[in-house]
């Protein structure tokens, strides 16, 4: 009964997305806003009726009922609460169906909000969001349907994916699929605006934080992601260039240079079909990279098993583009740009270089992510690209990008002088020369770490002395320190939050570069009581035990002391984990972590016997700690660009309203 009420939730949700389509379109093209009004209600009620069905997923998934083939193959009867709730996107037809309420809390969300001041974008706003909210409805209602039951009820589950069996599951997937879903607000409205012809910024300005939104979750899925594949993947990194991770990276490459691009469009109205083709672009690669994840068509050890939604995805993907594309055709002169880039030394200049960086980066991922379809294609055969060939591609283009952030806030509108800007360059430049000198003498060497180091350094002294500058400027019309800094945030929280998320990439920046450079690792068999040394620490085996965990876990245990030079710095206990009803094993780390390094321990095998000995695998991982803080900065950033402006709301409230005669 329950899983019944479930599914017949999905189809009136999507009945109430079709009709939400339609009378849209009916109300726009005959000029009756109630038809409109209708469509928003019923945008809006999808809402509550997908939130109904995954509601009675979740009670299926708690109450154990393995009629429901979903919650056989993703549940058992000892599973934690939590991997229970959690288990709701742990599947493709449980994500599937996560990921149609949390688009339909965006639409609603957004329909509800915008629909006073913008009645004459809505209609197509809601057309084109209610396209989406059909397409992946009707994937789960016809296709992947989380309440399809099995013939024979079994006495219990398979249980969750051991991969999936981390408090990281919690929050990973639904920050991503928050990024993902967030995209489709700025295109529908772009494609709003391309539909009715208002081609000024005011769909920019309608969708501006919705993209900043959608930006800081996607943003936080990478790094939770990164840090969960480096707790539990057990191989000592955090980003191995895996399709499934480029699937969520390419988006966030195409959106971030359109949050870049669109204050040109605000500020000097240029860029317009630019813009347009960014977010077109975004929204096709969120399709794409579900198209990846879903299809199974690349290999990938994050990806879900092979599926015949792939192609339909694909297609969905084909129609939205070409749909993009001929408004965008169809509107080309009128978006054509009102100004003219006035010098290659100005901040329209600077953003423009910071687009093509992005672009360029985008361009390789994808061509790399994708070369296996392309040899094959062409050769027959599947060829790789591994982690080397990014890195080797994408190293020099990543220290552009991140010199260029410090350099950037230095031009202006229009046209800069070259001798201020030199005259700014100076200091930073030698105190960034002085900090590679000072990590030369640490013995610090090669030219590539060297080099990353002082353009790292560079940017970092640019972008605080950006912040000093606004400070002192307010601590001269008699504020006190922390009174001008705040106050500096407060009021200008779209431009600081910007560069405290520079600041955030930058101490990231110092991480990566200290742990794929000077990285060490070894792999070693040690009986108990056998001591491994790594850099200038020294582990000590105890000895290791096996017991019995929560539902159907086996797990093996090794205890090791770790000295430091010499002194006892603390214990360790990694192991392995072995899910005997899939007979899937894991190889957990564990790891001692301070502001400098990680002394990070894996076993990879026990052998018990009358010498007790295992295997390790053991890494010394410099600044891998900066890449997390600098994570957290880059987030908190965000918050503050994205945070409402309490003085402009007032503003905006006691502008006085101009009556306009109504129109026929």
């Amino acid at each position: 009964m329950i899983p019944d009420l479930g599914y017949l939730a999905l189809i009136f949700a999507l009945a109430a997305a079709v009709f939400a389509a339609g009378a849209a379109y009916y109300g726009r093209s005959t000029n009756q806003p109630r038809w409109t009004e209708s469509a928003r209600n019923a945008t809006i009620s999808t809402l509550p009726l997908i939130t109904i069905a995954c509601g009675l997923l979740i009670y299926s998934l708690l109450t154990d009922d393995f009629s429901v083939e979903y919650v056989w193959r993703v549940s058992s009867i000892e599973m934690p609460t939590y991997l229970k709730v959690t288990a709701l996107w742990g599947g493709q037809a449980g994500s599937l169906l996560f990921w149609n309420l949390l688009l339909a809390a965006f639409t609603a969300s957004a329909m509800a909000r915008n629909w006073v001041k913008h009645q004459e974008l809505m209609p197509y706003a809601i057309m084109v969001a209610s396209f989406t909210q059909i397409f992946f409805i009707a994937i789960s209602v016809f296709i992947e349907n989380p309440f399809a039951r099995i013939a024979v009820i079994p006495p219990d589950g398979n249980g969750l994916n051991p991969l999936l069996r981390h408090p990281g599951m919690i929050i990973h997937p639904p920050m991503l699929y928050l990024g993902f879903v967030g995209f489709t607000i700025p295109y529908a409205f772009a494609m709003s605006a391309l539909i009715t012809g208002k081609l000024d910024d005011v769909w920019i300005k309608i969708t501006r934080r919705w993209t900043l939104v959608a930006w800081l979750f996607l943003s936080l899925g990478l790094i939770l992601g990164g840090r969960w594949a480096y707790d539990v993947l057990g191989w000592g990194g955090y980003w191995a260039w895996d399709p499934v991770e480029n699937a969520s990276f390419m988006p966030w490459l195409a959106g971030t240079a359109f949050l870049h691009s669109v204050m040109i469009q605000e500020k000097r109205n240029m860029f317009k079909m630019w813009n347009m083709f960014l977010i077109v672009l975004t929204y096709c690669l969120v399709i794409f990279g579900t198209f990846i994840v879903r299809s199974g068509v690349i290999s990938s050890v994050h990806s879900f098993a092979q599926s015949a939604i792939g192609p339909l995805f694909f297609g969905f993907m084909a129609i939205m583009f070409v749909f993009s594309v001929y408004w965008m055709l169809n509107r080309r002169g009128d978006l054509k740009s009102v100004n003219k880039l006035n010098s290659l030394l100005s901040r329209e200049a600077a953003f423009l270089y910071n687009n093509f960086l992005f672009l360029a980066i985008l361009v390789i991922v994808f061509l790399f992510t994708n070369y296996p379809i392309i040899s094959e294609l062409f050769t027959g055969e599947k060829g790789f690209v591994g982690p080397p060939v990014y890195e080797q591609a994408l190293g020099p283009l990543f220290l552009l990008l991140v010199l260029l952030m410090g350099v950037a806030p230095l031009t202006m509108w229009y046209r800069s002088s070259a001798q201020r800007i030199g005259m700014s360059l100076r200091w930073p430049a030698l105190a960034a020369l002085l900090v590679v000198v000072v990590l030369f003498a640490f013995n610090i060497r090669g030219w590539g770490a060297l080099l990353g180091f002082w353009v790292v350094s560079f940017s970092l002294f640019l972008t605080l002395l950006e912040f000093w500058k606004g400070t002192r400027a307010r601590m001269k019309r008699g504020e006190n320190v922390f009174a001008a800094f705040s106050n500096l945030m407060a009021r200008n929280r779209r431009r600081y939050g910007g560069y405290w998320i520079h600041l955030g990439v930058i101490v990231m920046a110092f991480g990566i570069i200290g742990v794929e450079i000077f990285q060490e690792q070894t792999q070693i068999r040690l009986s108990v009581g056998e001591t491994a040394t790594l850099g200038r620490y020294e582990m000590t085996f105890l000895g290791a035990t096996r017991y019995p965990g929560p539902d159907d876990l086996l797990i093996t245990e090794a205890t090791v002391d770790v000295y430091d030079n010499g002194r006892f710095v603390g214990q360790l206990n990694p192991r392995t984990e072995l899910y005997t009803r899939t007979n899937q094993p894991m190889t957990i780390p564990n790891a001692r972590s301070t502001v400098a390094e990680d002394f990070y321990v894996l076993m990879i095998n026990w052998e018990p016997t009358s010498a007790d000995e295992a295997t390790f695998r053991i890494y010394l991982n410099p600044l891998i700690n900066w890449v997390w803080a600098g994570g957290f900065i880059f987030v908190l950033g965000t918050l503050i660009a994205a945070w409402p402006d309490p003085s402009a709301q007032r503003a905006l409230a006691r502008r006085p309203r101009v009556a306009t005669a109504p129109t026929d």
